[in-house]
């Protein structure tokens, strides 16, 4: 009986102990089960640091494109029309026949010249033999010096006189050559504004107009830049960054209106010596080849031109850019990934696929990449990190 009594005596010591220690071991692992589900349930985000890459920023500006050349074709005789031989709109080159006037006029004034000149000619002649006759005789005295001086003249203007015929020839010929109207340059011709048989004024102010060629290759294209756009170029220019379009053949590229990329590169070669009064703009032009002839004149395009020196500039898409009314941000998470909102401001949109972060950001921290809306400041996250140039930006 009395070893019973010690044995519950015992019993009662250890059995405190043993709950003791199981409540111990309940309780940690609760709170590690606790631990473990508060992590999983932690959104897993991805995050990236901004991409930075040296970039050349480019303005754009409007404009249209003009020939190098345009003329018009005016004959420089007056006469019919008596043949207009191109195709209106065809391709020509320099020295095309492009009208011919009625050439009978001048082929008889060309014969007249002529036979005015041999006339000459022949009286000047006569008159040399004369004033030789006297020229020996005038040593002995056998001739009076009024004769000699007189026959001295008479052949001289005869030479003059043969001298005139020959320019009148010169100039018959060349009123001949001008009855068939030639093409000044290399160019696409209009329309025949005046058709056969039709009489035209030549030569004068009046003179009628029969077409008009422009060139096509090279081409220029003309637009407008601002004076801020002026003052910041100089301004490049000044610190060396940028050579100012006046001496240096900046880049520049074109669209035309059915392009969604800039394909056609030129280069300037002229900006305006003075801002317009009128408009506060200043005009620049560009050349560009255009040997397929795709370029026209007065075909509009949009064009950028080279803006900056080269940079190391901060990139992001702009999916990954929110609003809140008039401020733009951007998710970053702290070091223990927490999320917060970091305003920045933009700049342009850089290969249709990055903006341009101008302040705000220094490119070391981790912006988040997917998942943005469902996360806002504050929450904890379970960060990836991923590359940006190789995620899906999409993916929100």
């Amino acid at each position: 009986m009395k070893n019973y009594k010690n044995i519950l005596s015992h019993l009662s010591l250890i059995y405190p102990l043993k709950i003791s220690i199981v409540t111990l071991i309940i309780f940690i692992l609760v709170s590690c089960s606790e631990k473990q589900e508060q992590k999983m349930q932690l959104l897993p985000v991805q995050v990236s640091k901004p991409i930075k890459k040296k970039i050349t920023q480019w303005d754009e500006f409007t404009g249209r494109f003009d020939a190098t050349n345009r003329v018009e074709v005016r004959a420089r005789v007056s006469g019919f029309i008596d043949k207009v031989n191109f195709i209106d709109g065809q391709l020509v080159k320099k020295g095309d026949i492009l009208f011919i006037i009625d050439q009978r006029p001048f082929t008889i004034a060309l014969k007249e010249a002529k036979a005015a000149y041999k006339q000459s000619i022949a009286e000047y002649k006569q008159a040399e033999e004369n004033f030789k006759r006297v020229e020996t005789l005038k040593e002995s005295g056998a001739v009076s010096i009024e004769e000699y001086d007189r026959r001295q003249q008479v052949m001289v203007g005869a030479l003059a006189r043969s001298e005139v015929a020959q320019a009148a020839i010169d100039q018959a010929n060349l009123n001949l050559q001008f009855t068939t109207v030639q093409a000044p340059i290399s160019g696409r011709v209009s329309r025949d504004l005046v058709n056969p048989g039709n009489l035209i004024n030549g030569g004068t102010g009046n003179a009628t107009l029969l077409t008009t060629i422009v060139s096509l290759d090279p081409i220029h294209f003309y637009f407008e830049g601002s004076e801020a756009d002026f003052l910041k170029y100089a301004k490049l220019n000044r610190e060396g960054k940028r050579g100012g379009s006046r001496n240096t053949a900046n880049p520049i590229e074109v669209r035309l209106l059915n392009e969604e990329e800039f394909i056609h590169k030129g280069k300037m070669d002229f900006v305006d010596n003075e801002i317009s009064r009128n408009t506060g703009t200043i005009q620049g032009r560009a050349i560009f080849d255009n040997k397929d002839h795709t370029l026209e004149p007065g075909m509009f395009g949009r064009a950028r031109l080279l803006g900056s020196g080269e940079y190391e500039a901060i990139l992001l898409p702009d999916e990954l850019i929110g609003t809140n009314q008039t401020v733009k941000f951007v998710y970053t998470i702290d070091k223990d990934s927490t999320v917060k909102a970091v305003s920045v401001s933009l700049g342009e949109l850089y290969e249709k696929k990055y903006r341009i972060i101008t302040s705000g950001l220094t490119g070391e921290e981790k912006i988040l990449i997917n998942n943005i809306q469902k996360v806002q400041p504050g929450v904890k996250i379970s960060p990836e990190e991923k590359e940006l140039n190789f995620i899906n930006t999409q993916n929100k």
